[in-house]
């Protein structure tokens, strides 16, 4: 198991599959990550572009729309894994043992519910934008360049199914410690005190003092 973790593991399956998923939640936050880079480097482009010759990057309002997607939607499973959404904490705190796994538990289920609403309706939305027949496979595109809409709309019920799946595990993290009365699961988020926060973050800190330090040898 993970010493100050958020999220414990060990050899159980749930342990495994949720390893597994991590890994692809990992890239999907890294892809969010490098479209937040890329828009930083298209806004020096288009403002030195608007500077020094009087001509913006063409499009750059478009881009951003496509962008958006990626930055808004691909790192929402790997946030919920580490239980990095808005919690009330403060509630959750005082809740012990199978109380606290059938409050997790509960309000896990409800945002499942939620998020198989949206892929639905977010994968009726992409059907609407994507036809093979037309232009670019797409039946509407951006306003400035004409970038075709429906790569930016895919990315909403790809990303929303990737946290359907955590949540699924989540479900039966959560229903595994209330039907066995464990007293710290894997594969869920557990609520750490200020000094667990404290030693994980200087466990971090120290993992990257030990790579710089081997890095200069």
């Amino acid at each position: 198991m993970a010493g100050s973790a958020a999220v414990l593991e060990d050899g159980s399956l749930i342990s495994r599959l949720d390893r597994k998923l991590l890994q692809l939640e990992q890239v999907f936050a890294l892809l969010s990550g490098l479209a937040v880079f890329s828009l930083m480097l298209l806004a020096v482009i288009s403002v030195g572009g608007r500077n020094t010759m009087n001509a913006p990057l063409p499009g750059y309002v478009d881009w951003i729309e496509q962008a958006m997607p990626l930055i808004a939607f691909m790192g929402i499973a790997y946030v919920q894994r580490d239980g990095g959404h808005i919690r009330m904490d403060i509630v959750i705190g005082a809740l012990r043992g199978r109380g606290l796994w059938l409050f997790e538990l509960i309000s896990v289920l409800m945002m499942l519910v939620l998020m198989l609403a949206l892929v639905w309706g977010s994968w009726a939305h992409f059907e609407r934008s994507f036809d093979f027949s037309a232009p670019l496979w797409s039946r509407d595109s951006s306003i400035d360049i004409g970038l075709p809409i429906w790569p930016a709309k895919l990315l909403a019920p790809v990303a929303f199914s990737v946290l359907v799946l955590r949540l699924f595990l989540q479900v039966w993290g959560y229903g595994r410690a209330l039907m066995l009365g464990l007293e710290a699961p894997v594969a869920v988020p557990l609520i750490q005190d200020a000094a667990e926060q404290a030693a994980a973050e200087a466990e971090q800190l120290s993992g990257h003092d030990d790579d710089a330090i081997g890095g200069r040898r």
